[in-house]
């Protein structure tokens, strides 16, 4: 589990830093005159706040879904064993096939 909350941690992190980017470019672009700058940036502008929505929105349901799996295998931790066991036994079966 730490290794996943390591990697979720550097990805959120790695997020904010192309989003922060982006922004920076969006506020060093504010003095063009260029008509395909203003349309350009408004785009990116426009795009940036979108995916802030969507990946909070889609780091809120990934939380949700994790706490569900984890309360189900706290709940019913042979399901889980038996269901990884089988599992491992038909990829092992399916690998040593030749």
């Amino acid at each position: 589990m730490t290794k996943t909350g390591y990697n979720s941690k550097t990805l959120n992190k790695e997020m904010h830093y192309i989003l922060d980017h982006a922004h920076a470019l969006v506020e060093a672009t504010a003095g063009e005159l260029d008509e395909r700058i203003k349309k350009a940036r408004s785009a990116l502008k426009e795009r940036l706040d979108s995916m802030k929505n969507e990946y909070g929105e889609i780091e809120g349901r990934l939380m949700e879904e994790v706490k569900a799996v984890d309360e189900f295998i706290h709940v019913n931790p042979y399901y889980a064993i038996g269901g990884t066991l089988v599992t491992g036994l038909f990829m092992g079966w399916l690998l040593s096939r030749k």
